[in-house]
């Protein structure tokens, strides 16, 4: 049985079944000439990444604005290049790819740290007892001028409450989060169905301006370690533990 699933369109496709979860999914496409055409008129911003990338390589946020003299743009790690028409900006866009499988993703206004934007990892795991349980949470902080969160991309790690505080009190932090793991545990067990010999996901998590939670990707090896900076060691015993039994399975 396949313990990892690398593509994010398949990952996409498993878990739109879920009637729990599709919708937190944001719309999501295989990249082509009329798909971005077609998603930037309808949500004016777009993110592009390969289908089987990891940690947040590749990913370029394009962006639509008919005001502009150049209005079609796309930013690629700290570069932003603009162009006049649709068709230069696919052109460019198809040269930057390589000719490889990239997916075009509704892009999504994320809630802000120190005027960067930031998103949520939720580790989801099976227990010894072989139940799926949300085991962890840590929020991740873009770097500056950067359109990706991922650490191993510079991005900051801070805990949930840190970056949520600011948009919830006290109380309305504590049902969504307990909504966060709810998702979270959904996500899983829509994923487990179609492939089984998966035993723990990390999920990305984006949160808009309405205080909506979106899923980005879900992650079929998450990297337990970046819990290890939380105050609350316990978490990290926790997810550590989980994963070192999970590998011995």
């Amino acid at each position: 049985m396949r313990r990892y699933v690398l593509s994010k369109w398949v990952k996409t496709e498993a878990v739109l079944h879920s009637t729990a979860v599709r919708p937190h999914i944001p719309p999501t496409r295989i990249l082509s000439e009329e798909s971005l055409r077609d998603m930037l008129d309808k949500y004016r911003m777009v993110y592009v990444k390969p289908d089987c990338g990891t940690f947040g390589r590749g990913v370029m946020r394009v962006d639509y604005n008919k005001q502009d003299a150049k209005p079609y743009r796309y930013r690629h790690l700290k570069t932003t290049r603009s162009f006049e028409t649709y068709e230069d900006l696919y052109q460019s866009l198809k040269t930057a790819t390589s000719g490889r499988k990239y997916l075009a993703q509704k892009g999504i206004h994320m809630l802000k740290h120190d005027k960067n934007v930031f998103d949520l990892r939720v580790m989801v795991q099976t227990n010894p007892r072989g139940q799926w349980e949300v085991s962890g949470m840590i929020g991740r902080v873009s770097q500056t001028g950067k359109v990706v969160t991922n650490y191993h991309s510079g991005g900051r790690l801070r805990s949930v409450e840190t970056l949520l505080g600011p948009y919830f009190g006290a109380k309305e932090l504590k049902r969504f989060k307990a909504r966060l793991k709810r998702l979270a545990h959904s996500t899983a067990l829509a994923l487990h169905s179609k492939y089984p010999g998966i035993r723990e996901i990390g999920l990305d998590v984006a949160v808009d301006q309405e205080l909506k939670p979106w899923v980005l990707e879900v992650n079929t090896k998450p990297d337990p370690y970046i819990f290890k900076v939380l105050k609350n060691k316990r978490i990290y015993a926790k997810v550590l533990r989980y994963y070192k039994y999970n590998k011995r399975k």
